[in-house]
């Protein structure tokens, strides 16, 4: 299956969560997951534009592969899941085993919104993750043979919400690229600091 997917700022779910119930979306219980992100022995993930993922949420465990982004408009990419028996801890040493180094690990609290837009099921996740702020994921599992209608219909879903500023960046790119800025932002600092005892 493929995850359709698009990624929005929201700095305020309000409005959004009222616009969802207008449409009969039922939303689950707030969750907090626990993201730790793995690069391969073999290649560097980054580069690929993959990811591995073992996610913890709550006493569930899963392990999630993603490919490479199909298009330039949403996230679309091959997804494929795994939950897992045993603890988070013991997934992260078989795959330390196996030659796979955690790079990163991304903390949100997430609430899942279900409803139906024409012949698809979507997901709507109201995200607020630690260090980034809020988003609203939208997503469509389709087989690739349904791709080019899934994709329409999640960006008609996105302008009727009125979502705008996509966001085709992971939590993962968004934290590492604040995480640059600021290195860059403290060097200057620490190089204008060396300049006034110098002079």
């Amino acid at each position: 299956m493929l995850e359709i997917e698009v990624k929005y700022p929201c700095p305020g779910h309000a409005a959004l969560r009222s616009a969802l119930a207008e449409w009969g979306a039922r939303p689950g219980p707030a969750r907090l997951e626990e993201d730790l992100y793995f690069n391969a022995p073999d290649r560097d993930f980054a580069r690929t534009d993959e990811a591995l993922r073992l996610r913890r949420t709550g006493r569930k465990i899963s392990l999630t592969y993603k490919g490479p982004k199909l298009d330039a408009a949403t996230k679309t990419r091959l997804e494929v899941v795994v939950q897992l028996e045993g603890g988070a801890r013991d997934a992260a040493r078989l795959l330390a085993g196996l030659g796979y180094r955690p790079v990163a690990k991304v903390v949100k609290r997430r609430r899942v919104y279900r409803f139906r837009r024409g012949a698809f099921r979507v997901e709507a996740s109201l995200d607020e993750v630690r260090g980034l702020g809020r988003f609203v994921e939208l997503e469509i599992l389709a087989p690739p043979s349904k791709r080019r209608a899934a994709t329409a219909r999640l960006l008609d879903t996105a302008r009727a919400l009125g979502l705008s500023g996509s966001e085709r960046r992971s939590y993962l790119e968004l934290l590492r690229a604040r995480t640059r800025r600021r290195a860059r932002l403290g060097g200057r600092r620490a190089a204008g600091r060396r300049r006034s005892q110098a002079s």
